[in-house]
């Protein structure tokens, strides 16, 4: 089971939101790269970062930021990135920097065919990320709700080859209201391909509850707010899990 650090990067600053509202944002750090430290230091795998900006501008916009977390961090972890991600030269310039998966999430419900075209191009980096409310996928920095169901879409995608899920419960989201478990299960068990558990994730209670259902498909959890608060000692929560998973 992976713990996932995220640093959400909003103006080139490390913050994190409530339920994706950029009215509802509290800063963490000025110096992502220097977070990105903190946690590889602290034994994580993988980071998760999100263009916030991005997300809503439909464009990239903190690269600089990114480049500078990929820089500090180098090969000693996975990254993956999402917010804005709409063309393919976009993601070849991020590969090229280093980043090893590039989320689509927006895009891949607006324009199923870009998907479609990035697994072609760039096999074995492109994971699909599908936020949810009530079971109906959002996009659009979640501010749209849309009629598609999440396991529907995921089939779909799936079956063009994205390598894993990101699934979010933007209600749960930066609400310390632990993990939606039985949603991520569900959708897990439709699947093939690795889902990683997204949204409320608090306390050891939840890394716990989460390996026991990894045999289904889940592979991993995005730490977000837990670990800024204090509520989840990150170390802790990955010796945890090795413990018990391996």
């Amino acid at each position: 089971m992976l713990l996932i650090p995220a640093i959400d990067l909003k103006d080139g600053q490390c913050v994190r939101l409530k339920q994706g509202d950029m009215d509802q944002v509290t800063t963490f750090g000025e110096d992502p790269a220097a977070m990105a430290r903190i946690w590889v230091d602290k034994g994580a795998r993988r980071l998760h970062l999100v263009d916030l900006n991005g997300a809503f501008a439909g464009k990239p916009k903190n690269e600089q930021a990114i480049r500078k977390i990929l820089k500090e961090v180098g090969s000693e972890v996975e990254v993956q990135l999402g917010g804005g991600i709409r063309d393919l030269d976009t993601i070849e310039r991020y590969l090229d920097a280093g980043l090893r998966y590039v989320i689509i999430g927006t895009a891949a419900v607006r324009n199923p065919g870009f998907l479609q075209d990035a697994c072609t191009a760039f096999g074995g980096h492109i994971i699909v990320g599908l936020d949810a409310k009530d079971g109906k996928v959002a996009t659009d920095g979640w501010s749209k709700l849309t009629g598609h169901e999440v396991v529907d879409l995921a089939k779909k995608f799936q079956d063009y080859g994205v390598e894993s899920v990101i699934y979010t419960d933007i209600g749960r989201d930066g609400m310390l209201s632990g993990i939606n478990i039985e949603a991520t299960v569900r959708l897990a068990r439709a699947l093939t391909i690795p889902v990683i558990a997204s949204g409320g994730l608090s306390n050891l209670a939840d890394i716990e509850a989460l390996c026991e259902v990894e045999f289904e498909g889940v592979e991993g959890v995005i730490c977000g707010r837990s670990i800024y608060t204090g509520d989840l000692d990150f170390a802790a929560g990955q010796a945890r899990a090795d413990e018990l998973n391996g």
